[in-house]
């Protein structure tokens, strides 16, 4: 009789400090991000580049995990079940510049054109700069 109270009575306090059931969270929005990559000198596809996607917290931070897609020949490329929010993109293509920015992921259907640029020249010490002249002489 004992051991029947208090087995009663340890349901009871489980019963009791067990969390509340959790509520049900309404499912998060998931998009359909399209992405073209061209060339921003001509407009011209960039085929093969690789578009990297980082979901961005709330504090900026990149969360882990990531996507990475790869262009077809027409410079394509999408990702069905992206969901709503910041999203990190980076678009990486031999002989360009790296290009990234965060995007706000916010309707069901994104278009997002994103052009390369080839890169800058390196700046050298052995040629002559018209702006380094005008720095190195001092206003009388």
């Amino acid at each position: 009789m004992k051991t029947s109270w208090v087995f009663m009575i340890f349901l009871l306090t489980a019963f009791l400090l067990a969390p509340a059931s959790a509520e049900k969270k309404p499912p998060v929005p998931l998009a359909t991000v399209n992405f073209l990559v061209v060339r921003d000198e001509n407009g011209k596809p960039v085929r093969n580049a690789a578009v990297v996607l980082h979901p961005v917290e709330d504090n900026g931070k990149q969360s882990r995990g990531g996507i990475e897609l790869k262009t077809d020949p027409d410079g394509k490329a999408n990702y069905d079940g992206v969901p709503y929010g910041k999203m990190r993109i980076q678009v990486l293509a031999p002989g360009f510049q790296t290009a990234g920015n965060d995007y706000d992921i916010s309707h069901p259907n994104e278009e997002i054109t994103i052009k390369l640029k080839r890169p800058d020249k390196q700046y050298s010490i052995y040629e002559d700069h018209a702006n380094d002249k005008q720095k190195d002489q001092k206003p009388q």
